[in-house]
C-alpha cells in the first residue's frame, strides 16, 4: 500500500456504535498479527546485539518517520484529542509491552515467548467485563480456556518457557491487554490516525529517556532491520485499531492466538527452531477454539455459516 492508497485508507472520524461489524474486525486483527509475527521476528534477531530499549526506540522513530507525511496533511490540530488521558495510557502500554516482550525474546525462543504472551486473551476477556460492560457467555469463556490449554502444550509447564525469562512476556501480555481494552474505549471519540500519533509518541518519548544508558551505534544492517519494523509495526496497530473499532474485545482477544502459527514458522525459519508434536497438537487447539469463537458469534448474530 503506497502513501496515497494509505492516506484514503485513514479515517478521518472514528466508527459509531452503528458501525459494528464483528467478522470484518477479526479480519482486521487476523491481519495485525500476521505484521506483528513479522515485526518480532524483526526484534528477535536484533536483540542478539542490542537492547530490547534501544529496539523500541527505533521502531517507534521508523513509525514517526513513515507517519510525518500523515501528519502533515492532518491539518492544524492533529493530536486535538476526546481523552488525553486514554491515548496517553495506550503509548504507555503499547510501549510498555514491546520493551517486555522483546526483553523475553532475549533469552526465549521466538514460540515460546509468544505462547507465554498468549495470556492476553484471557487479561483482555476479564477486563472487558469491568471495563467495557461487556456480556461474555460461558460459550466464549469455555474458547478461551480452551486456547489457552491449547498454549500450555505448546509451551510445555517445566521446560524452558518457564524460566525467570517468562515474566517478560507474560508482563507484556498484560500491557498489551490493557492496550486493546483502552483502545475499544476510545474507539468512538478520535480518529484512527490520532491514536496511532499519540501512541507512537508517547512510546517514543518515553524509550528516549532512558535511550543514553542503553545506546549503541547502529549498523546499516541493524538500521534496515528496525525501518522494516516501523513499517510492520505502523501496519500491525492501523489494522488492530481498525478491529477493535468495529468488535468487542471479548469476541477478538481469542483470535491472538492464531499468531503462533506464524511465530512458530518464522522461529523455524529463520531460527532453526522447528515445531515438535506438542507445538502441532497445541496449535490446532489454539485454532479450534478461534474457530469455535466464530461460529458462536454467527450463531449469536444469526447469520448464516
Amino acid at each position: 500500500m503506497n502513501d496515497a492508497q494509505t492516506a484514503k485508507a485513514l479515517p478521518s472520524d472514528a466508527p459509531t456504535e452503528t458501525e459494528e461489524r464483528p467478522f470484518t474486525a477479526i479480519g482486521f486483527v487476523l491481519l495485525s498479527l500476521v505484521l506483528f509475527s513479522g515485526l518480532d521476528a524483526c526484534s528477535k534477531i536484533l536483540v542478539v546485539d542490542y537492547s530490547a530499549v534501544l529496539i523500541t526506540w527505533g521502531r517507534y522513530a521508523a513509525n514517526l518517520v513513515l507517519l510525518l507525511p500523515f501528519l502533515l496533511r492532518a491539518g492544524p490540530h492533529p493530536f486535538a484529542t476526546a481523552g488525553l488521558g486514554l491515548q496517553i495510557g495506550r503509548g504507555l502500554a503499547m510501549g510498555g509491552s514491546s520493551v517486555l516482550f522483546i526483553a523475553g525474546l532475549s533469552q526465549m525462543a521466538m514460540p515460546d515467548a509468544t505462547a507465554v504472551a498468549f495470556a492476553a486473551p484471557l487479561f483482555v476477556t476479564a477486563l472487558s467485563i469491568p471495563f467495557l460492560g461487556e456480556r461474555v457467555g460461558i460459550r466464549r469463556w469455555s474458547a478461551v480456556a480452551v486456547g489457552l490449554v491449547g498454549v500450555m502444550i505448546i509451551v510445555q509447564p517445566g521446560t524452558s518457557a518457564f524460566h525467570p525469562a517468562s515474566l517478560f512476556p507474560l508482563a507484556s501480555a498484560a500491557c498489551w491487554a490493557a492496550g486493546l481494552i483502552i483502545t475499544r474505549r476510545i474507539k468512538t471519540r478520535d480518529a484512527t490516525l490520532t491514536t496511532l500519533l499519540y501512541t507512537t509518541v508517547v512510546a517514543f518519548l518515553i524509550a528516549s529517556v532512558f535511550l543514553p544508558w542503553v545506546w549503541q551505534p547502529l549498523t546499516w544492517r541493524a538500521l534496515g532491520l528496525i525501518a522494516v519494523m516501523g513499517v510492520l509495526s505502523s501496519g500491525g496497530q492501523y489494522f488492530l485499531l481498525l478491529g477493535y473499532q468495529r468488535g468487542p474485545a471479548s469476541l477478538l482477544a481469542p483470535f491472538s492466538y492464531m499468531q503462533i502459527i506464524t511465530s512458530t514458522f518464522w522461529g523455524a525459519v529463520l531460527f532453526g527452531t522447528w515445531p515438535g508434536a506438542s507445538t502441532l497438537i497445541g496449535a490446532s487447539i489454539v485454532v479450534a477454539s478461534g474457530l469455535y469463537v466464530l461460529h458462536r458469534e454467527r450463531v449469536r448474530r444469526g447469520d448464516r455459516p
